[in-house]
Order: structure tokens, then C-alpha cells, then sequence
């Protein structure tokens, strides 16, 4: 396991306040109440180990398949209907929904090789990710995925939690399924758009892993 260049400012400010809060109770509280010392130590510890946590990325064998999509982030499958795209395909897709909660890896990774050949960033609202309105009116990332006649929309939405998107593709850019192309802080969701009858594997409320479970076949 290793952790996520995204966390490491993160994870210095809290080993900071971590440091700052105990030091301080140990050095001018510690003798009247010794109990509680004890208590906010464990508290603030678990605190910094859920954030290292969070920021995780673990060793994993990726799946490598041109028939399949596979899944770009860990979580549950929250949807899988039929949709009218109005951002960039104009017409009906089949959307699947995958919610990542805070305890899952937030790595996000392509499902597919292929070009870039759309990119957007929507600013918007910060709505409960399960929400079926965060799709439209959450903060969120658009990419589109182009291999050959196939198209697929990636979107990255902001949740509740999830106060900052980053997407590392550019248009023209050449990607490699289960590649990483960003990332998404504290929660949140993303939804992969497909054309209408691709072959969906996998169930609502189903649990997925980035980059590893196949979610559909081309």
C-alpha cells in the first residue's frame, strides 16, 4: 500500500494539529485531568489513522480486458438506468452509478483505453451524493473516452463531503484502462454513461473495486 501524492499535504497538516493538541494537553492539562489525556489522545490518533487511510492506495492486480468497461472507483452501485445525456451525447444512455463513501479508496481510474475527446468542469452544488439530482447539479468533472466507434461519458461528482475534484486528462491525451486520471477528496460519487444495450455485470448495491471489477462488456 502506499499513499495517494493527493493526501500528503493533507496528512501533514493533521499530523500537525495531532501533534499541537496533545502536546499542549500533556504540558499544561495533563496533571488534573490525566483520564482525559488518554481519551483525546486515542481520539485524535484515529482521527490522523482514518485520514492516512483515506488517502490510500492499495496493491491491487488491475484488470486488462478491450471487451470490457471496468469499474473507475471503489463503492457501491447506486444506479443503472436509462438516461437522456443532455451535456454531450444528446440522446439516451445507459448510466451507472457508483457511490463512494468515506472509507473507500478514492482513486479514480479509466475504464477503458482510449483518447480523450471532451473535458469540463461544472461548478455546482454539494447535494448528498446519492442524491439522483447530483448528477446535474453537483459540482463535477465531465470526460469523455473515445476507442474506436465507442464513446463513454466519465463523470466525477462532488458529494456532501467532497469539497475538491481533481482530473488529470486533457483533451488529445491517449489514456490506459484502470490508468489513474484523478481523484476525489472526502466522499462522493461517479457515474459512467454507456451506450444503450452494453451487457451490464454487475447488480445494484452491488460493491466494486476501481480498476478491477468489470462493470460491463462492450
Amino acid at each position: 500500500m502506499t499513499i495517494h501524492r493527493e493526501g500528503y499535504k493533507s496528512i501533514a497538516i493533521g499530523a500537525l494539529i495531532f501533534g499541537a493538541i496533545n502536546l499542549i494537553y500533556f504540558y499544561f492539562l495533563s496533571a488534573s485531568n490525566a483520564w482525559l489525556g488518554f481519551v483525546l489522545f486515542f481520539a485524535t490518533l484515529f482521527l490522523l489513522l482514518f485520514l492516512i487511510s483515506f488517502f490510500r492506495i492499495p496493491d491491487r492486480k488491475l484488470t486488462i480486458n478491450g471487451n470490457a468497461i471496468i469499474a473507475p472507483a471503489d463503492g457501491k452501485v447506486v444506479v443503472i438506468e436509462e438516461t437522456v445525456d443532455t451535456e454531450y451525447f444528446k440522446d439516451k444512455r445507459l448510466q451507472l452509478s457508483i457511490f463512494m463513501s468515506p472509507t473507500n479508496v478514492h482513486v479514480n481510474r479509466n475504464p477503458m483505453d482510449g483518447t480523450v475527446v471532451y473535458t469540463k468542469y461544472h461548478k455546482g452544488k454539494y447535494l448528498v451524493a446519492w442524491n439522483p439530482k447530483s448528477s446535474t447539479d453537483n459540482e463535477r468533472q465531465s470526460v469523455v473516452l473515445r476507442n474506436g466507434d465507442t464513446e463513454i461519458l466519465v463523470k466525477q461528482i462532488a458529494g456532501a463531503l467532497a469539497k475538491r475534484i481533481v482530473n488529470y486528462l486533457q483533451v488529445g491525451q491517449k489514456v490506459s484502462q484502470a490508468q489513474e486520471f484523478g481523484f476525489i477528496k472526502f466522499g462522493s460519487r461517479v457515474d459512467v454513461l454507456l451506450p444503450v444495450g452494453t451487457k451490464i455485470n454487475v447488480d445494484l448495491n452491488q460493491a466494486v473495486q476501481g480498476g478491477v471489477t468489470v462493470i460491463a462488456t462492450l
